[in-house]
């Protein structure tokens, strides 16, 4: 499970693809992907933005910004966790995602950026 931590604060995460949603016939891969973020800092911390950086194997790199995660912004207290479900679609069916989260410690406003471990997307009949 890919992880780092930044400033005190813990990203982890794991993927899935989803055949179901998806359609190789037509370039089509579905992927999910959970994130746990866990403060693990001395401060209260909020998730203000997001920014990935989405590569497919086939496609030039797409980012993506905006406010919150799944449109929240969740606020942790040193030792809390929050924990969210995303999905991603590629066209070749491998690929991989980073990023970084735009946090504020609450006290003073003091905002900084949290790392996003690189992962890979990968079909499992392409894992051969």
């Amino acid at each position: 499970m890919p992880t780092t931590t930044t400033q005190g604060v813990t990203v982890s995460v794991t993927t899935n693809y989803l055949p179901d949603y998806s359609s190789p016939t037509q370039e089509h891969f579905v992927f999910a992907y959970k994130i746990t973020i866990r403060n693990d800092s001395e401060f209260t911390v909020k998730l203000l933005r997001r920014h990935w950086h989405i590569h497919d194997a086939n496609s030039p790199v797409r980012e993506v910004e905006g406010e919150g995660v799944v449109g929240r912004q969740p606020v942790l207290e040193p030792g809390q966790s929050h924990h969210y479900m995303s999905g991603c679609n590629l066209k070749s069916g491998v690929g991989k995602m980073r990023g970084t989260y735009l946090m504020e410690r609450v006290a003073n406003g003091q905002e900084f950026s949290v790392e996003i471990p690189e992962f890979t997307l990968m079909v499992p009949f392409r894992l051969n």
